[in-house]
């Protein structure tokens, strides 16, 4: 039987190998670790689901493989049958189907059209022009949320100027892109343009979303005779440089920022540390952070506000039952969100605790892809560093991010007049316009405040 590289994760396309456990000839018992796989994201080891005799391995150490490839096969196991040599080789060079990750929040729930009369004819393969569709956007274990239809925008007509056609998707594709149509040639029935053609296409000059800027020659000719040390981008530096980039380039963002009164939160932080059960050597059972009530007073703004904590998902806004919190943890070359589900349904000490292990975890690059996917809204806490305030970047396809600064102490106007010092943060909050007007940014901004200030609120 096949060996098949892992879905990896929603936004993960293809995995590296980086170690064999087992090596060809080997017996393997089901839950034996066959391999172990690092992506941008994390690492994680493949254990087997049958058992029989490792054959074929197909991707050796420092190979990529896509989602869904052959990496090895397994004789032996009921229903398997080894490959001849030539199949094996003839899988590992044949051309892998593109993967295509699914949006999130849309497991276990069947997903319309947006245009019923025209666009269910070209979802799924845009190849098949005319034909109905046969793909089924039904997945289980849905997370419940809501749709919201957003107006459908004209890409411009299917037949173009020069007298070819053009589908739907490719002509998205193209504007979103910046492509210039009329230097493309069709390889889609009769010459059409389709998604591949768009894909395979430089973007225009000077109007391309995701141009780099100038080339590794031009950038190094620039420091000849200057001493400096190259340092290759690994898996996850690059993911983060093209998803940031794309980011920056194509969500259109408003910030919103806040000073808030920590007084009483840091003097119910205080009170509840003390109050922790200790062990028999004195070690306290829970020791809460800043951080853990923010998380909590996240949760309850984005349910105050239903509106707001959603994502965009192409055509429409997915808006959701309970408020998934990622939190921006730092590692040794980029970052990982891991995800606290349902937020707002967790106790202070809970949070703290699962939080406290998926950032162990996280840093150790074990984290399930299950554990970092997905989310509602994120959160990133530079306070621990000294940071005043800052703006963060929104990870997509959320629609916004807190980023939280350092505590202080603030001199502050009384309603009497006179002058008080007050423990104070600035938070500022990214918002995806597409998603979030800035009234209704400022109205969860100003929830939020009110949970923090009035911390018992968010307990209740």
């Amino acid at each position: 039987m096949d060996v098949l590289m892992p879905q990896l994760g929603e936004t993960v396309a293809e995995g590296k190998i980086v170690k064999w456990f087992k090596q060809a000839g080997d017996a393997i018992k089901p839950g034996d670790n066959l391999f172990e796989i690092e992506t941008d994201k994390t690492s994680m080891e493949v254990p087997a689901t049958f058992g029989g005799t490792l054959t074929d391995i197909n991707f050796q150490v420092g190979e990529t493989a896509k989602v869904g490839a052959v990496v090895a096969v397994i004789a032996g196991a009921p229903g398997s049958e080894a490959p001849a040599p030539a199949a094996a080789a003839a899988a590992k060079s044949a051309p892998q189907t593109p993967f295509v990750p699914a949006q999130a929040g849309t497991q276990g729930q069947k997903i319309e059209a947006p245009n019923k009369d025209l666009d269910s004819r070209f979802r799924g393969n845009d190849r098949n022009i005319g034909q109905p569709s046969t793909r089924d956007f039904s997945y289980p274990n849905m997370t419940a949320w809501n749709e919201v239809r957003t107006p459908d925008r004209n890409y411009g007509p299917a037949k173009l100027a020069t007298g070819g056609f053009i589908t739907p998707l490719a002509r998205r594709l193209a504007s979103e892109r910046g492509i210039d149509l009329s230097r493309l040639s069709g390889t889609g029935p009769h010459g059409r343009i389709v998604a591949a053609d768009i894909d395979k296409a430089a973007p225009a000059s000077g109007g391309g979303m995701m141009a780099t800027g100038a080339s590794v020659a031009q950038v190094k000719a620039l420091y000849e005779g200057v001493d400096y040390q190259e340092v290759p981008l690994d898996g996850m530096r690059s993911t983060i440089a093209k998803r940031l980039t794309e980011a920056v380039q194509t969500i259109p963002t408003f910030y919103l920022m806040a000073d808030i009164d920590i007084g009483r939160l840091m003097a119910m932080r205080e009170e509840a540390n003390k109050a922790a059960p200790k062990d028999k050597d004195g070690n306290a059972a829970f020791k809460l952070s800043l951080n853990d009530f923010i998380i909590k007073a996240w949760a309850a703004a984005l349910l105050r506000v239903p509106a707001t904590n959603a994502v965009w998902a192409g055509d429409r806004i997915l808006r959701f039952a309970h408020a998934d919190i990622g939190i921006a943890v730092a590692l040794d070359g980029g970052l990982i969100t891991p995800v606290i589900r349902h937020a707002e349904r967790k106790s202070l000490t809970a949070i703290s605790s699962e939080i406290r292990d998926l950032a162990a975890r996280a840093r150790d690059k074990k984290l399930k892809p299950n554990e970092y996917q997905g989310g509602s809204s994120a959160i990133s806490n530079l306070g621990m560093f000294g940071m005043r305030e800052f703006t963060a970047i929104i990870n997509p396809p959320h629609a916004t991010i807190l980023a939280v600064g350092a505590s202080r102490r603030a001199a502050v106007e009384a309603q009497d007049g006179s002058v008080k010092f007050v423990s104070q943060m600035t938070v500022t909050l990214s918002c995806d316009h597409r998603v979030i007007d800035g009234a209704l940014g400022a109205e969860l901004l100003a929830a939020f405040k009110s949970f923090v200030e009035q911390p018992v609120t968010a307990l209740v």
